[in-house]
């Protein structure tokens, strides 16, 4: 189980990992990364009520989203553990404050343990050693 200081629970939340972050698709799998965790512009009063933040340091995040698409309810709740386990084990990699959102893609309902490892490991190592936005794209400059 993923602890609780490391759960994504409200809709804004998801939200701004999705629409503000870096997006990297794989077959299995689409991950959200968000690097800054915090909206530009929130005030202290929402930041008081969030129990992720200890020591002044808050903590990743990370949250998971799986359709009806990816099977029936047993598919769907095996899919999801799955994700949670490998995602547990990478939140370390994590810059701290950033929000990850973990979409998993209808073919990811008959994927292995170790091809779901794989997207996620591959997803991540892409949206680790991406460019803020607003750089310069890798290879702009031939």
């Amino acid at each position: 189980m993923l602890p609780s200081e490391n759960r994504l629970r409200r809709r804004q939340d998801f939200a701004t990992a999705v629409k503000r972050g870096r997006r990297a698709g794989r077959p299995l799998l689409v991950v959200h990364l968000n690097r800054d965790g915090e909206t530009k512009g929130q005030t202290d009063r929402n930041s008081d009520s969030r129990p992720h933040v200890a020591e002044g340091l808050p903590s990743a995040r990370a949250g998971f989203v799986v359709s009806k698409a990816v099977g029936p309810a047993v598919v769907r709740n095996l899919v999801k553990r799955r994700l949670r386990h490998l995602v547990r084990e990478r939140l370390l990699r994590l810059p701290a404050g950033s929000l990850i959102v973990v979409r998993a893609l209808p073919p990811a309902g008959t994927a292995s343990y170790l091809d779901l490892e794989h997207d996620l490991d591959a997803a991540l190592r892409r949206l680790l050693r991406a460019e803020p936005t607003g750089s310069v794209p890798t290879g702009a400059g031939r």
